[in-house]
């Protein structure tokens, strides 16, 4: 048989989802987010190292069903109602959240030489606030139903949606469609108005989807017709010119809005631990550890850029918290920013998959992601206390 013939598949199956959930728990053990885990597991076993995980077509297909299905449960645990509630200041720390990192990362690459569209992605892949990561964070701190934790998820939701517009314009670029201002209003209308329109007109579909099936006997079918609204939907935004993230996250939002919104959450979350880790576990392959040797001459660039990455990204979600009003906690809202987890990644993956981010720049982003992921729990948890005393 091939290389890749059907037991070696298995194989690699088998040793990515085993290896994401051990390095996953060891990473939440230490006190960081399993994302870190399961893509340092993807740099182990992937084919710079081990070999044990090749980047093959059937890798990145399961990869691929893993982001659809992890951005539809994002979708359905974003609470509309809740993201009013907070309102102008979660929106203020959300868009200043956004221009500064995007201008740090953009301007930054530029400087070094590279072309307008790759640092288009990397500013891009640095807008992304991760909401599972904080908010796991702020639960354990016990501080979600605070201000500042309200804020913080608020504005971490309206990243996500703007970051799904941002990806889809950036997309569109990265398949030659060039930089044109005709080209970015064009991707950025087709983004909202898909969004808009999947979410206006899926709430009634959704609600009579959910009566029909409320009917039926068979065994999982609450949860197979979910998953398969959420993968017609990803194809209709593929189709529409958007991204299909988007049509994932607006399934999720439009199921939210039905009777069985905890029926289904429950019942996808064991499909998302599957596949989602698949999808770092293949990110965290992509990356060749030969740029990460600083005796290389190669290397260095990539991770000077990386150390850049790092400290624009961490100061520019940092500074957010300080438009969060008067009367919060600003410095533990811009510390609740930082972390960009499984949606920075999801930006460095699209970069790499349309060719726009050669390998060393990839790297470079892909660290940066790790790092700022890694800075914001301890740092969050640092702050606690002398906030907390002085507030």
């Amino acid at each position: 048989m091939g290389p890749h013939s059907g037991p070696d598949i298995l194989l690699a199956f088998a040793a990515a989802l085993l290896g994401a959930k051990v390095l996953g728990e060891l990473a939440e053990r230490i006190g960081q987010p399993s994302v870190l885990g399961e893509l340092l597991a993807g740099v182990i076993l992937g084919p710079s190292l081990l070999g044990w995980v090749p980047v093959s077509d059937a890798l990145l297909l399961l990869a691929q069903i893993g982001v659809i299905l992890l951005l539809f449960e994002v979708g359905l645990e974003t609470d509309l109602q809740e993201l009013v509630r907070v309102g102008i200041p979660a929106l203020n720390v959300a868009l200043a959240g956004m221009v500064m990192p995007f201008a740090g990362g953009f301007f930054l690459t530029r400087a070094l030489g590279h072309p307008v569209v790759t640092s288009v992605f990397v500013g891009a892949a640095l807008t992304a606030t991760s909401i599972g990561i904080t908010a796991r964070v702020l639960s354990e701190l016990g501080m979600l139903d605070t201000r500042e934790g309200r804020i913080i998820l608020g504005a971490a939701v309206v990243d996500d949606v703007l970051g799904l517009v941002v990806l889809a314009v950036v997309t569109q670029m990265g398949r030659g469609a060039g930089g044109a201002a005709g080209t970015v209003v064009r991707a950025a209308g087709l983004a909202i108005g898909f969004l808009l329109l999947a979410v206006a007109a899926g709430i009634p579909i959704g609600r009579r989807l959910i009566r029909i099936v409320g009917r039926a006997n068979v065994r999982g079918v609450l949860l197979c017709a979910a998953v398969g609204l959420a993968l017609l939907m990803s194809v209709a935004a593929k189709r529409a010119g958007s991204a299909e993230i988007v049509g994932a996250f607006a399934t999720g939002l439009v199921l939210a809005r039905t009777n069985r919104r905890h029926d289904i959450d429950r019942a996808v979350r064991p499909v998302v631990d599957v596949f989602a880790p698949l999808f770092f576990v293949a990110v965290g392959a992509q990356v060749d550890v030969a740029y990460l040797d600083p005796r290389a001459a190669g290397s260095r660039s990539a991770l000077l850029l990386a150390l850049g990455l790092t400290a624009v990204g961490f100061a520019g979600k940092f500074l957010s918290g300080f438009f969060a009003g008067r009367g919060t906690r600003r410095v533990f809202v811009g510390a609740g920013m930082v972390p960009r987890g499984e949606v920075g990644l999801i930006f460095a993956a699209a970069g790499r998959e349309s060719g726009v981010l050669p390998p060393q720049i990839f790297v470079s982003v892909v660290l940066a992601v790790f790092a700022t992921t890694f800075l914001a729990p301890p740092l969050l948890k640092a702050l606690l206390p002398r906030q907390t005393t002085e507030g």
